[in-house]
């Protein structure tokens, strides 16, 4: 191992121990460690815009800005009241439908924002139940983590793999998608057997929530028409760009102009809503992972990987699949997923068919995150959004029911890949 290898691995070690121990904001550690490189010479500037993946920076802050204006029209509190009425008040049919709906909104928009639509509603919900709130927060976070690994634009780790594999809408709707499936049922009926069976209230708060009016959730009846309209057409953008050979960014950007231009909210509101903090952090971590590519070391890791699978694609496939789960839910997963994608391309480059890894890596660093409290964003958030109303989650409660749904939803993945490939 060279001068040039060693330095870009302590550079990339030193970024993620710096994530790792809050003490410094993420976004900083990544920029920081992007500006080592450049000034070291280790990267130039072109080079390292090189790395920068435009397409994952573009779908992330496209979806974004179209969120951000979407939201103000009142239909996620509208589609929340109208859910608990369906369900006649009934905490469990609640619980499930919850979580229904937080897999599919998941699916089309970041996990962060979705747990934020979401969160407020089930406290609103749960309070006029005089029920828990703590199971169907922990509920909404598996299903956030679960939705959001069955399509490209889900989950950030999906954008980026997509990106990179040239991968489309509907080839993570045919695997990653199908996988979901089975895993969303098997989590329902463990939580069915550790939360469902026990819930029970008062009739008089069954007829509480039956009594609420979803039509004065309506913020924006004009906007939110729109709104629907246009997360129709973008859905269909995404599910048919591969055919009309538009980039993803591409669908998720002419959505988000569209809606400011119709939408006729606060643009500068409307774009201050952008975490910017989460675009600079991707940004900041592509060029560092670029420096591990651009010195090699990826190169080296790749061949270590063969030469201890021995080339065997299905070791390879089981052993990308389980590793990235395990990391995933200690570490954050967007780093690991940015180290792993030019390790695959690495041995597709050698000759190897990486397709099944793809789909081992998307569903172990997707679902992995699951596993513990700090495992994916979503996690915090919905936590945090719990605590301050009263009812903190523990670290060692979500614990010991998610890490083994977890670990069932890594064997459900591993029987689907070992069938599929």
């Amino acid at each position: 191992m060279n001068v040039p290898q060693i330095f870009s691995i302590a550079v990339f070690l030193v970024v993620i121990i710096a994530i790792m121990s809050e003490k410094v904001h993420r976004s900083v550690a990544a920029i920081a460690g992007a500006m080592v490189l450049l000034l070291s010479k280790m990267l130039t500037v072109d080079s390292a815009i090189g790395y920068i993946d435009f397409n994952t920076i573009g779908v992330l802050i496209g979806m974004m800005l179209f969120v951000a204006v979407v939201k103000n029209s009142g239909i996620f509190e509208y589609i929340a009241i109208r859910s608990a009425k369906i369900c006649k008040g009934n905490p469990w049919r609640i619980m499930i439908m919850f979580a229904v709906i937080t897999a599919l909104l998941s699916g089309f928009l970041d996990n962060v924002t979705t747990v934020l639509l979401i969160g407020p509603m089930t406290l609103a919900i749960t309070h006029i139940l005089g029920i828990d709130p703590v199971p169907f927060m922990i509920t909404e976070i598996l299903a956030s983590n679960i939705g959001g690994t069955a399509t490209l634009i889900g989950d950030p780790p999906n954008i980026m793999i997509g990106s990179a594999a040239n991968l489309s809408f509907m080839d993570f709707m045919a695997n990653t998608g199908v996988a979901v499936v089975f895993v969303m049922i098997a989590t329902m009926v463990c939580m069915y057997f550790i939360y469902g069976r026990k819930m029970h209230v008062a009739q008089e708060a069954m007829h509480a929530v039956m009594e609420l009016d979803e039509q004065k959730a309506i913020k924006d009846r004009a906007l939110m028409t729109k709104s629907i309209v246009l997360i129709v057409l973008i859905a269909l953008g995404f599910v048919f760009h591969a055919q009309f050979g538009i980039e993803s960014c591409t669908i998720a950007l002419t959505g988000a102009a569209i809606m400011l231009l119709v939408g006729k909210q606060d643009a500068e509101e409307i774009i201050l809503g952008v975490e910017w903090s989460t675009i600079l952090f991707f940004t900041g971590l592509f060029v560092v992972v670029g420096g591990l590519v651009e010195t090699g070391v990826i190169k080296m890791l790749g061949n270590a990987l063969m030469s201890l699978t021995g080339g065997h694609p299905v070791l390879t496939m089981m052993i990308i699949l389980w590793l990235s789960a395990i990391f995933s839910a200690i570490l954050d997963n967007i780093p690991f997923v940015a180290t792993l994608i030019p390790l695959i391309l690495a041995m597709q480059k050698d000759g190897m068919d990486v397709t099944a890894l793809w789909w081992a890596l998307s569903l172990g660093a997707c679902l992995g995150g699951n596993g513990t409290l700090i495992g994916a964003s979503a996690n915090v958030v919905l936590s945090g959004i719990s605590a301050k109303d009263g009812h903190p989650i523990t670290f060692m409660g979500y614990l010991k029911i998610a890490f083994p749904l977890m670990i069932l939803s890594i064997i459900i993945s591993s029987v689907f890949l070992l069938i599929r490939y």
